[in-house]
């Protein structure tokens, strides 16, 4: 006998419904389109991490709004490359790293895959550490206290993803929510230079060798290699595609994601890098750490600015941690198709931030030496996805225009050229034009 009531529907189903409705034409409006949000805002936290915190610090600090222009480069080859993400998930019903297994050599992939885990690893330390930090700064806890905090917490919000796509996308969307709206505070506590900051922002200018670094670190760090794999894995399955012309229109509305999520995402680093001028270039150029910043912050601005940057601060470190998490364990199911259960990959992934805070190493320091091995990492998933979108046997009527490939080919290698220099200058090896 049938229940009179029927089993109400999760979030996930409904959104499911809402997008094949959409794309069926049965339902129509901005309501069935908001179903198809979520991958991109979610692959967007990224670029929002505790890493970008220090770099964008430091920019905003030591050469006022001169380096703001780098931040909207930065920001435009990082929607191209999640872009060609997320297409080559809808397009082939695959992720990136199962298209590398499928394709490349055994001894090819298991390198990849080696490399990608221990990238993913040195992601989550940079985002672990950062929440704990501003756990451990908002309410004057020890450090290793902090990081228990953030492991609670993050494994808590992990575990929804057994509830399907959507309640993880609200919560990550909602984190970013909370670092978006805590800098639009700042603006308005902040005395930004709005006319500097706007013609900075399209000006490009490099005043000298330390700057040209600080431009090699907000660019180096902005592409992120777990982020290129998980976009594309977080769209092969998320919208069932009955032919092309679907493919087509999940396509286009995942570039108006990019666009949207990206651009929110760049405007909070380039609040970020103005209000770390604001407040610190005129007498405080020197101010480089997150710590130092924090400190710095509340007598010249007050304690609410203070506190709104730690909770950013805490907003980004959880929320990048989880999304690395489930971005360490897509690679892990792609390139050698077995998967570990999600507690055991958030203890391996967030082991190496407890050894570096036991051994009593510098957090920022470690921080920098996570960019250099994510540096290390980053070339191989731009140029995988650069192979297979660039490919009409794999990717159809959906392959890359000459243009698109051109610009894809030109930013992998500017990337790749300013991350050796960034890699150089770490281990202090020579680099034309840079003092050592």
């Amino acid at each position: 006998m049938e229940s009179r009531h029927p089993v109400p529907k999760s979030m996930t189903q409904r959104s499911v419904a809402a997008a094949e409705g959409y794309l069926k034409g049965e339902r129509r409006g901005l309501r069935p389109l908001l179903a198809f949000a979520g991958p991109a805002l979610v692959a967007s936290i990224a670029y929002m991490d505790p890493g970008n915190f220090a770099t964008n610090i430091q920019a905003g600090a030591k050469y006022g709004y001169t380096l703001l222009w780098v931040v909207l480069a930065a920001n435009l080859i990082a929607m191209l490359f999640q872009a060609l993400s997320a297409k080559l998930g809808i397009v082939t019903g695959q992720n990136l790293a199962e298209m590398c297994r499928e394709h490349f050599p055994q001894p090819v992939v298991l390198g990849m895959w080696a490399i990608s885990e221990g990238a993913a690893m040195a992601t989550d330390l940079a985002e672990f550490l950062g929440g704990a930090i501003g756990l451990s700064l908002l309410f004057h806890m020890p450090l290793f206290a902090g990081m228990v905090v953030t492991a609670i917490v993050t494994y808590g919000i992990l575990l929804l993803e057994g509830r399907g796509f959507r309640p993880l996308e609200l919560v990550i969307s909602a984190l970013v929510g909370v670092i978006a709206l805590a800098y639009v505070a700042e603006m308005f506590i902040a005395p930004v230079d709005w006319g500097a900051a706007a013609l900075h922002t399209v000006l490009p200018q490099i005043a000298d060798a330390q700057a040209l670094l600080i431009a090699v670190g907000i660019i180096g760090a902005t592409v992120m290699p777990h982020a290129v794999y998980l976009h594309s894995g977080l769209t092969q399955h998320r919208t069932p595609s009955r032919d092309d012309k679907d493919r087509r229109v999940l396509v286009r509305l995942s570039n108006l994601e990019v666009v949207a999520a990206l651009t929110a995402a760049g405007l909070v680093n380039l609040a970020m890098v103005a209000m770390s001028s604001s407040a610190f270039h005129a007498g405080h150029s020197d101010v480089a750490e997150i710590e130092t910043a924090y400190h710095t912050l509340t007598p010249l601005l007050g304690a609410g600015a203070a506190s709104l940057f730690l909770l950013s601060l805490i907003a980004s470190g959880i929320s990048s941690s989880v999304v690395g998490t489930i971005a360490g364990q897509m690679i892990m199911q792609g390139f050698v198709g077995f998967r570990i259960p999600i507690w055991l990959r958030r203890v391996i992934t967030m082991a190496p931030a407890f050894v570096v805070v036991g051994m009593g190493v510098n957090a920022t320091q470690a921080l920098v030496v996570s960019q250099v091995i994510l540096s290390i990492a980053l070339p191989l998933p731009m140029i995988a996805l650069l192979i297979f979108t660039g490919r009409s046997s794999v990717m159809g009527a959906f392959v890359n225009t000459r243009l698109t490939t051109a610009a894809a080919i030109a930013a992998t290698i500017l990337v790749m050229v300013l991350n050796a220099i960034l890699i150089a200058q770490t281990f202090g090896l020579p680099v034309p034009g840079i003092p050592a």
